[in-house]
């Protein structure tokens, strides 16, 4: 059953997701500042966090990044009021998995919920592995050659994606849609950011071939040299 921790300072808001949640058979707990959210997520083992972006003692944002820089690789949904192209952008490249605009649909939040946890449970397999590369999704680790890789959350997402469909080419909008549901699809440049970060921090790591290959005028896929 996973668990589910709902940060959010508005008990007109968090009430009635946590009744739904409940309702859904899902374990819930909730926090209604950041600092209770920080301690509550590094104690305990949740598989999502439900994050305002504006709350008291710590925003959102800064839990986020606190969360991923502690190694926490749940997901994380962000709540905001904030719709602009910059703010969106902002909220992903914290570590948030996705974002839901306020006001918002109670059914479209529980599809979100539901999509992610089914996201966080295809990624929970066997390791995976391209010649000396290996990930493995029970640690959310990465290593070349014996070595730790060290990457964002969004670029071990990427490449657990890449790794998990070796001859498929996925799009923008489809890494888009797949790693964040995101709706904004004027967040492209977004993901060609997050590619070329995977790309130099494995490069880094002392691969010295390309592993994630462009398909010009399609998209992206695992280097076929490889397969």
């Amino acid at each position: 059953m996973s668990k589910i921790l709902i940060i959010e300072d508005d008990e007109r808001i968090s009430r009635p997701l946590a009744e739904d949640l409940t309702h859904q058979k899902y374990l819930v707990e909730a926090a209604y500042d950041g600092e209770t959210g920080w301690k509550m997520a590094t104690e305990t083992t949740f598989d999502l966090i439900v994050l305002d972006w504006m709350l008291p003692k710590m925003d959102g944002i800064t839990v986020c990044e606190k969360l991923r820089e502690y190694g926490y690789a749940g997901s994380i949904l962000m709540l905001t009021a904030k719709d602009t192209k910059r703010d969106k952008i902002r909220g992903l490249d914290c570590g948030a998995d996705d974002y839901i605009i306020k006001p918002f649909e109670l059914e479209e939040f529980s599809a979100r919920v539901r999509a992610m946890l089914r996201r966080n449970s295809e990624s929970k397999r066997a390791t995976l592995a391209i010649g000396n590369l290996m990930l493995d999704p029970s640690l959310c680790l990465v290593t070349y050659a014996g070595e730790k890789v060290s990457l964002t959350p969004t670029e071990y997402r990427l490449l657990n994606l890449f790794l998990r469909n070796p001859k498929r080419v996925f799009s923008k909008d489809d890494l888009l849609e797949r790693l964040w549901t995101s709706q904004d699809r004027d967040a492209n440049e977004l993901v060609k950011a997050h590619i070329k970060g995977l790309r130099n921090n494995l490069k880094a790591s002392g691969i010295t071939t390309e592993i994630i290959e462009t398909v010009h005028g399609l998209g992206y896929r695992l280097s076929q040299s490889h397969n």
